[in-house]
């Protein structure tokens, strides 16, 4: 099974940016679509983004589409989270997810459930 460590997280000041990184070990990376949720205090973990296997592919929730950018790097291990125009409302745990789903519905993609490997996470902080 594939092990996940996030990175990149930090303190910021509203309308800065951060990237996040995710480093995967421990299994083949390429067949595993990934995706990057957060948590808030006192809320559930909610989807942010999610690839492809092949990066062809990604999809956004509504409230960062526009302002957050995922990829990856197969040669490497790893998938990242660029941040920009940071608001207070991004301020959480952010966690880095590998599932070996392939359905094709937004469903698919931004479900919990779907995934089967999880990161421990990185802190975000938005200061406005």
């Amino acid at each position: 099974q594939v092990q996940l460590a996030e990175s990149g997280g930090g303190l910021v000041q509203a309308g800065g940016s951060l990237r996040l990184s995710c480093a995967a070990s421990g299994g083949t990376f390429s067949i595993y679509r990934m995706g990057w949720f957060r948590q808030a205090p006192e809320k559930e973990r909610e989807f942010v983004a999610a690839i492809s296997r092949s990066g062809g592919i990604t999809v956004y929730a509504d409230s960062v589409k526009g302002r957050f950018t995922i990829s990856r790097d197969n040669a490497n291990n790893n998938v990242y989270l660029q941040m920009n125009s940071l608001k207070p409302e991004d301020t959480a745990i952010y966690y880095c997810a590998a599932s070996l789903n392939r359905g094709l519905t937004y469903a698919d993609y931004q479900a919990r459930g779907r995934y089967n490997n999880w990161g421990q996470g990185t802190q975000v902080t938005v200061s406005s």
